[in-house]
């Protein structure tokens, strides 16, 4: 008998996340590594943890999830407009850069490059797939009950 995905199950699954244009933003088996995934964890979306509910492993589905239910609508909060005297004066600021900045509490956070102009560097903290609509395709190949 084949196990459910339940409410704490540990799932081992491979995804791809595609964008609206049809683009691989992200996918497990370009790496071949599967993901592994503790339900109720709180890393995934309330409403993409119920896309998975039920499943068993072989299942394969593929499920729409706008940007509230996926990686959250762009926060205009987390675009921050910084002095470019607070970068190394050696390093190459272009659009579209991905940087790391250490939080005050020492956790590390990406940061986008979104433009440079003059002395004023544009930095977006938003996830990079924030604001879109994203279709998930998963194949589930284990379903633990035990959980963690």
């Amino acid at each position: 008998m084949s196990k459910q995905i339940g409410p704490s199950s540990e799932v081992l699954f491979h995804f791809t996340i595609k964008l609206e244009d049809g683009s691989v933003a992200d996918s497990t088996q370009l790496h071949g590594k599967p993901a592994r995934l503790q339900m109720g964890d709180g890393s995934l979306t309330p409403n993409f943890e119920a896309c998975l509910l039920g499943l068993e492993a072989g299942a394969k589905k593929r499920f729409e999830l706008g940007p509230d239910d996926a990686f959250g609508a762009v926060n205009p909060d987390n675009i921050h407009h910084m002095e470019r005297s607070r970068f190394a004066a050696d390093m190459e600021l272009e659009e579209g850069a991905i940087l790391s900045f250490t939080q005050p509490n020492g956790a590390e956070i990406p940061g986008i490059v979104r433009g440079v102009a003059g002395d004023s560097v544009t930095v977006d903290f938003n996830h990079p797939l924030a604001g879109h609509n994203v279709t998930f395709e998963v194949e589930i190949l284990a379903v633990d009950q035990s959980g963690a």
